[in-house]
């Protein structure tokens, strides 16, 4: 599911990430590779804001959706 499924403070863990190479690149740079846990910390109007590896990252509606996670 993709991750703008999820709700405040669920902790999921990264899936696959879809789109194209250079998103796909962006998105590793920034920690989001397959096995990866991720917790939703806040979504509000469909940007959200995760926190990954001790980061919180703001992503927003697009990047999101290419990002599918496992509860």
């Amino acid at each position: 599911m993709p991750i703008l499924m999820a709700h405040n403070g669920d902790d999921v863990t990264v899936a696959k990430i879809t789109g194209n190479d250079s998103v796909k690149q962006r998105l590793g740079e920034l920690g989001f590779v397959a096995g990866t846990s991720v917790k939703v910390m806040q979504l509000k109007g469909g940007d959200m804001i995760v926190k990954i590896r001790n980061s919180k990252l703001a992503l927003t509606r697009e990047m999101a959706a290419k990002i599918l996670v496992e509860m």
